[in-house]
């Protein structure tokens, strides 16, 4: 009888078909089938158990999610201790870590054991392993003749909890493993990838239910729900990282024990490295460090290890730490503080700005005082409230930023009001207002009001626009309150002889900043239409409306359905560019940033005209890359044919999104459009 008119050897072939396309999709991030020919084989397998219950088995992929809520969890004791692990937060801590190791070792050789292998002898064979120190929920998972038979938490480490049914709607945990030994146990860590946690905080305010505070505090609540459907909803996965108890197979080193799990169907990360020196172990750390940033998953540090298993048992424990590993950690990236007062700042566009002031906090090494809390949106979804508990965080050298309130905060009776944009504005005083189609407060004075001054000008000298080299904020500031310009078009009446003598001015820098603003003068037409600060016209745009309109005189005379026309922009913003373009003092502003020779024209080729590897395609940014800016990836794109818009829709090929990212990359996810972090980007430039 063959397969498939034998239920029994249909179902089991089934069962391998998924395992195998679960691995591919969830462990290797490299699927070969489509979703629609996946549910059509799940679908048919649910059938046949349907039909025939008898053939349901543990470990089929229909029962990852099944069981009914527990009332509690049962308690979970481990075969092995799983210890915590000493830090070291430094290089001489790390090498005074292989110190004392090497002072057990030398001990142990004095009373019988001379020919034991040493740490850094002269013939030591000894290397060691770097690992991420993901931060999310440490797990163990027990597996009997190849049958995951049961998932705890690490708990005291002696005693976890028996979280078996949550840790099975992990699709990164292999519910049989073929070739197993008759017992395996396999550590790791569940955790939230960061672009997940996102969409799901998205999710959970738009059903009116508070964010979640961190990933890591997302995963671990996650995993201890006591009703599997909730761990299901939420996108979890996991890192194996080692082995624990095992009957019937032994590993000679850390390095073997992570490739067989990787043979084997685990997620295993690809950036562990062996390394033979210390100083290739201490760079390891530092390189870790240094893209932390940049993964979709959060990590505190380094796990470094002894490779040699043999030699990590003879170092033997102290207290409750294995003496063969230990964690090189990093400075926290978040802390918590208390949120005195949301104050608010005027933006260029005239919106109210609000940032937090806090209780004095250290963070990433920097004591954090002031923080952003982004806009008035976000200000709202944070749902933080002066008085209370916040979570800080200051990733590299980036603006602190208030993530959410603590979950302290959150369980208070009595919470404070909502904080509310000020009704003046706090440069000028005049009445804000909340257009009827707007998101934001503004302050409708555009023309005169000081804070909007500043921020223009600041916004029309940066990196993006004019680039203006040596003209910072503190001196567009003393420009501004000294008198010297009231507005951008007056920068290019600055002189040498007017700057030379002012506080901070020698004849040399006066001469560096004249030259600086002459060669903005050289800058192309989108750069300048950016640098002007129109509201809804950010790099992008400016860059979609010069491609299509192709010069100034045309865009002030293009109604809103010819500006709705570019590509990215809607109604209700080409209606806004209309609108302030139509204003005097914008024109005005136009002509005389005209009468000193700024670009006006697009005469250049259109990029989408050539044959370059993004030919055809259209691509959204959304969030903060690591590397580029969203100039440069603009640019980069165009120059290799491709279109970048500043809305997703059915016609996005690509939404490219970094940290921070936001309801682009939802939308992407709704429409199931491919999404790529900044390495697929390059990978896609480079062809």
């Amino acid at each position: 009888m063959s397969a498939s008119h034998d239920p029994a050897a249909r179902a089991a072939q089934l069962r391998r078909e998924l395992g195998h396309h679960n691995h591919r999709y969830y462990v290797l991030d490299d699927p070969d089938i489509s979703d629609a020919d996946y549910d059509a084989l799940i679908n048919e397998l649910r059938a046949l158990e349907a039909e025939h219950p008898d053939l349901r088995t543990s470990d089929s992929p229909t029962q990852r999610v099944g069981a009914r809520a527990l009332e509690r969890f049962a308690p979970a004791e481990h075969r092995q201790p799983m210890l915590s692990l000493a830090n070291a937060t430094s290089e001489e801590e790390l090498r005074a870590w292989v110190q004392r190791s090497e002072r057990v070792l030398t001990k142990q050789a004095q009373h019988g054991d001379p020919s034991g292998p040493t740490l850094r002898g002269q013939d030591a064979r000894t290397s060691f392993v770097t690992e991420p120190k993901v931060d999310g929920l440490a797990i163990s998972l027990l597996y009997e003749d190849g049958v995951l038979v049961r998932g705890a938490t690490r708990g005291d480490g002696e005693v976890g909890e028996d979280v078996t049914q949550n840790l099975r709607t992990i699709k990164a945990v292999p519910l049989r493993v073929e070739g197993a030994p008759d017992l395996l146990e396999v550590r790791g860590e569940a955790y939230l990838p960061r672009a997940a946690f996102a969409r799901l905080n998205e999710e959970r305010v738009a059903a009116g239910e508070a964010p979640f505070a961190n990933p890591r505090n997302s995963a671990a609540g996650s995993i201890r729900q006591l009703d599997p459907r909730v761990t299901a909803g939420r996108p979890l996965s996991m890192w194996a990282y080692s082995v624990g108890a095992l009957e019937g197979l032994s590993f000679a080193t850390q390095t073997e024990s992570l490739d067989w799990l990787r043979e084997h169907g685990f997620k295993v990360n690809g950036d562990i490295a062996r390394h033979d020196e210390l100083e290739q172990v201490v760079a390891a750390c530092r390189w870790w460090e240094e893209r932390r940033e940049s993964l979709d998953y959060e990590i505190d540090g380094v796990v470094v290890k002894v490779d040699d298993l043999d030699l990590q048992r003879r170092l033997g424990v102290v207290g409750r730490e294995p003496r063969g590993a230990i964690a090189w950690k990093f400075p926290p990236m978040t802390a918590t503080t208390v949120l005195e007062r949301v104050m608010w700042n005027v933006g260029r566009t005239g919106h109210m700005v609000p940032f937090a002031e806090l209780a004095a906090v250290q963070v990433s090494g920097v004591t954090v005082k002031l923080a952003t809390l982004h806009n008035e949106e976000d200000l709202k979804r944070k749902d933080v409230r002066e008085g209370e508990e916040v979570i800080v965080t200051r990733a590299g050298d980036v603006i602190p930023r208030v993530v959410s309130p603590t979950a302290k905060a959150l369980r208070r009776r009595q919470r404070g009001p909502v904080p509310a944009p000020p009704a003046q504005c706090p440069a000028c005083g005049t009445d804000t207002i909340k257009p009827e189609d707007g998101v934001w407060t503004i302050c409708p004075n555009r023309a005169s009001c000081p804070g909007q001054r500043f921020q223009a000008v600041k916004h029309f000298v940066s990196r993006g626009a004019m680039d203006i080299e040596g003209l910072g904020e503190e001196r567009a500031l003393a420009f501004l309150e000294g008198g010297l310009i009231a507005s951008t078009a007056d920068i290019y009446e600055l002189t040498q002889e007017t700057l030379t003598g002012l506080e901070g001015f020698g004849e040399l820098s006066a001469r560096n900043l004249v030259e600086s603003i002459e060669r903005s003068k050289g800058q192309s037409f989108h750069r300048v239409l950016y640098g002007l600060g129109i509201p809804g016209i950010g790099f992008v745009n400016a860059r979609a409306l010069t491609r299509h309109l192709r010069t100034m005189d045309a865009l002030l005379a293009a109604s809103p359905e010819e500006i709705e026309q570019t590509p990215g922009i809607g109604p209700i913003l080409a209606r806004t560019i209309a609108a302030t373009l139509s204003e005097e003092a914008t024109r005005e502003l136009i002509e005389r940033l005209r009468g000193h020779d700024l670009q006006m024209v697009d005469d250049g080729p259109d990029p989408r005209a050539g044959q370059g590897p993004l030919h055809g395609k259209t691509l959204v940014l959304t969030g903060t890359l690591p590397e580029l800016t969203r100039e440069d990836a603009t640019e980069r794109i165009e120059a290799a044919g491709g279109k970048v818009t500043g809305s997703v829709s059915k016609k996005t090929d690509y939404v490219v999104a970094g940290e921070e990212a936001g309801t682009k990359l939802a939308k992407a996810e709704q429409l199931g459009t491919e999404v790529l972090d900044e390495a697929g980007l390059l990978a896609l430039l480079d062809g």
